[in-house]
């Protein structure tokens, strides 16, 4: 490893004195003030750069990766990032947490035949990096208070600038060609891996190639397109460890690491293991669902709790600072981790560091690995990338009436379900075809910013943040004054749904898509839960589009509605699989209503109880439609309803 002269002392100083004069700001007094602000975002880049001698197409390029140029309003990423930098200040934004896997009645392998209690806790591990806490260098080479760089933009963007530039260190010095700036990307990222780090700073520089513009929270930011070639060998100077060479279910590009989830016994009864069941999909079994969780704890914290036999598992854990990726179950075997066994069984679960309603945003860098992820699973498994397809958890239905309340809400309102499609290569766009009664749900992620309680689960009353959210409200009547929809299985006492950030009673998520019931001036209704529920779609800014797509239309009134798609009982004899009962949700369907289709789903079930096995997979003849009743899907018998529309 090159030997690295920090020279914290000398940056402070020269920083103290350029930023009174370029910036307009007195520093190291414990206040901010600007005498002559920047004009805009774009501006503040440009002095940053020329303050630190940083190429302005790195910092931007860089900048761009972690937060998309913009602000948030101050607020902390998932990660505990702030601001267009995303300069880390962990031990001020997180308190910790014990995770959304046992902090409800949720039963994450939902199986009623083998039922799973997760009542551990783990609290969140200590802070341990230093990659999660690069506010304090900042401030060390800066002059800035923390404060100020969590909560300026401008001193933020300095304070940016001063670690590459501290990075640059290592590697020749200040140098105006980008291309030598390489080693000092990847050391930017946090990464702790080598793999990790490449992926990050090859990103920056094919940013730097395609060049960029995009609206920010203060002006346009533009980067120009520049041809850069870069000095890809600095990366074995950079200190880094080199990646695992374990196999791993990932392209090549991600450098997934390979941390096990144990099968094993941990008891004396045959059922006592953990913590998947093993599986030979997709041959005995499609993979259909890829779906999306978050961690409501830190990646270490998740690692540990993945790595516990009597815990609960999922494929793949995706760090927020640099979208790192563990991979812990294979695809071809069952993860517990939807809370349904029949999603269990054909889905795959990937757990992104964040919290659904705590952190306010996710790193552009957690987005793109997880869409590398995505796209490489969907197209080996040969599953459809939409929104019936690719799935939150909160999309996923109860098993039976029961277990509907205690099902998870994850990855919350404010994922970015429009920009995560646009880097799978489906943006959700319209689609026009003759007849159709669909539409999708496509509110502009920064402008949609709806009115929710609850988000510090110390004051559930309290008003949340003003946030960029994906979801929008359905309301009984065409006004925003009218109540909000019922949801009979969150409130069987016929209360209405409310604005708290977990009630999904009367919420829809952005892609999910529905059947138009009326339409009234700026106002549509769509079909949802057995009513009419009316969002607010002006013509002037729409928060729907038009779909295309089959629907489903019941054949009569109170048509059943189910959370598994089990086979028929007939399918059962000498398999020496007990009849698996499917019990009815407490939803309807009734004639002239109708509800958008996601799939054809062929009936099976998958007994696994035991440590030993036998594990056997029982095929039905019975056929399911997946629809979109509310904000999760659920399930329909085919022969109850009637299938309009195109594929």
């Amino acid at each position: 490893m090159r030997p690295r002269d920090l020279r914290h002392g000398r940056r402070a100083a020269v920083a103290l004195t350029a930023l009174a004069m370029t910036a307009g700001v007195a520093a190291g007094s414990g206040g901010t003030a600007q005498a002559e602000p920047p004009a805009d975002r774009q501006a503040e880049f440009g002095q940053a750069a020329a303050q630190y001698a940083v190429p302005e197409e790195v910092l931007l390029a860089v900048s761009y990766m972690q937060s998309r140029w913009r602000d948030h309003d101050g607020e902390h990423s998932t990660t505990g990032g702030f601001g267009p930098m995303h300069l880390t200040d962990v031990a001020y934004a997180t308190a910790g947490g014990t995770g959304h896997h046992h902090d409800g009645e949720e039963d994450p392998r939902g199986d009623d035949r083998r039922p799973m209690t997760v009542t551990a806790e783990t609290p969140d591990a200590p802070l341990d990096s230093e990659a999660l806490q690069t506010v304090d260098a900042a401030a060390a080479l800066t002059g800035f208070t923390a404060e100020e760089l969590r909560t300026d933009s401008a001193a933020n963007i300095m304070g940016g600038a001063a670690l590459l530039a501290e990075h640059q260190d290592g590697f020749g010095g200040p140098s105006a060609d980008p291309a030598d700036w390489y080693g000092a990307v990847a050391m930017f990222s946090g990464a702790s891996d080598t793999d990790t780090a490449a992926r990050f700073a090859d990103d920056v520089f094919a940013l730097i190639n395609e060049g960029a513009s995009a609206a920010t929270d203060d002006g346009t930011v533009t980067l120009a397109a520049s041809p850069v070639t870069p000095e890809t060998m600095q990366l074995a100077d950079t200190g880094l460890r080199e990646a695992s060479d374990a196999p791993t279910d990932c392209p090549a590009e991600l450098g997934c690491e390979w941390i096990p989830a144990p099968y094993e016994q941990y008891g004396e009864g045959p059922g006592d293991y953990g913590n998947h069941d093993q599986a030979n999909r997709p041959e005995d079994m499609e993979i259909d669902y890829i779906v999306i969780h978050d961690t409501e704890g830190s990646y270490d914290t998740t690692l540990r709790l993945v790595q516990d036999p009597t815990y609960v598992s999922w494929q793949y854990t995706l760090r927020s600072a640099d979208g790192h990726v563990a991979q812990h179950v294979k695809p071809e075997d069952v993860a517990w981790q939807a809370g349904n066994w029949s999603v269990n069984s054909h889905s795959i679960g990937l757990e992104h560091e964040g919290y659904a309603a705590d952190g306010s945003w996710y790193t552009e860098s957690l987005y793109r690995s997880s869409a590398r992820l995505v796209k490489y699973l969907a197209d080996r498994f040969d599953v459809p990338i939409d929104r019936a397809h690719i799935i939150g958890h909160d999309n996923v239905p109860g098993t039976r009436p029961a277990t509907i309340r205690g099902m998870h809400w994850d990855p919350g309102p404010y994922w970015d379900w429009a920009h995560y499609f646009e880097l799978l290569d489906a943006p959700l766009e319209p689609e026009f075809q003759w007849g159709s009664r669909l539409v999708t749900v496509a509110p502009d992620f920064e402008d949609n910013r709806p009115e929710m309680i609850g988000c510090d689960s110390g004051a559930p009353a309290e008003p949340c943040p003003s946030r960029p959210s994906s979801t929008v409200f359905l309301y009984s009547e065409p006004n925003h004054d009218a109540p909000l929809l019922k949801d009979i299985g969150l409130r069987p006492d016929g209360g209405d749904s409310t604005t708290q950030v977990s009630d999904l009673g009367s919420r829809a998520g952005t892609g999910a898509t529905f059947a138009v019931a009326e339409v009234r001036w700026n106002w549509t209704a769509v079909w949802y839960l057995g009513q009419k529920g009316w969002i607010y779609n002006p013509w002037w800014e729409p928060t729907l589009i038009p779909a295309a797509g089959q629907w489903i239309e019941p054949k009569r009134d109170d048509t059943p509605v189910y959370g598994v798609a089990y086979p028929e009982p007939e399918a059962y004899e000498g398999t020496g699989v007990p009849v698996q009962t499917v019990e009815a949700l407490p939803y309807t369907l009734d004639k002239g209503e109708a509800y958008s289709v996601g799939m054809t789903v062929q009936s099976q079930y998958y007994w696994a109880k035991t440590f030993d096995g036998p594990n056997i997979v029982v095929n039905g003849d019975r056929v399911y439609y997946q629809v979109q009743l509310g904000n999760r899907v659920m399930y329909v018998d085919a022969a109850d309803v009637k299938l309009k529309g195109r594929p």
